[in-house]
């Protein structure tokens, strides 16, 4: 039976790795030459090719060695994205007031972590399903608070002990991991190329919930 593993791949590998979001769009072009376009996914689903991350024998068969643990693709796992793993801008430690969690309402005791991109229109609000243990860091009304609540850094959930009162602002900082899973049952690697340079292909895609 397929499982979520909760270790993380290997993260110097992963640093090195090339990929990044994508989205499902549908577009129809009509005879007039306009065009209609529908989002066919609500949220975006990144994925990677960790082979250009590999560059040694020793990290080859670390890979080997993670990919056969895990089943190829039968379990998922956790993704450091180097480019987008903080609630904070890139070089800034996470705050308590990075990201909005909710709004209190005096019954609501339950917030899903988000991250939201952009700031016009129409920003985009991503679920956070992985933050790293020990850095959610949460504040009501901007008073970063630490009793009274609780993380579960499997599912992003931050659980307060007693409904925050109605009007209260809450806001959370955080850093996080991807969940994925391998995108291949197979992982063809020539040795003979990759002694000369060749980038061996290792698939991994986001799990969506």
């Amino acid at each position: 039976m397929a499982a979520f593993h909760e270790v993380r791949f290997p993260i110097e590998i992963a640093l090195g790795a090339r990929g990044g979001p994508e989205r499902r769009t549908e577009i129809v072009t009509l005879g007039s030459g306009r065009e209609q376009r529908n989002a066919r996914w609500a949220h975006a689903r990144r994925r990677w090719d960790a082979g250009w991350g590999v560059k040694s024998f020793s990290a080859l068969r670390e890979v080997v060695s993670f990919f056969e643990e895990r089943r190829g693709r039968l379990h998922g796992f956790r993704w450091r994205d180097r480019l987008d793993h903080t609630s904070s801008p890139e070089g800034v430690e996470p705050t308590a007031s990075d990201q909005p969690l909710g709004l209190g309402d005096g019954g609501q005791r339950v917030f899903h972590l988000v991250k939201i991109y952009g700031d016009g229109a129409d920003p985009y609000r991503r679920p956070i399903h992985k933050p790293v243990q020990g850095s959610v860091r949460v504040a009501v009304n901007g008073t970063e608070v630490s009793d009274g609540m609780s993380v579960d850094a499997t599912t992003g959930l931050v659980t307060f002990a007693e409904p925050p009162p109605p009007g209260a602002e809450l806001s959370a900082g955080f850093a996080f991991d991807v969940p994925v899973r391998f995108d291949a049952d197979f992982l063809d690697v020539d040795l003979s190329a990759f002694e000369a340079g060749a980038i061996p292909s290792i698939p991994i895609i986001e799990i969506r919930s």
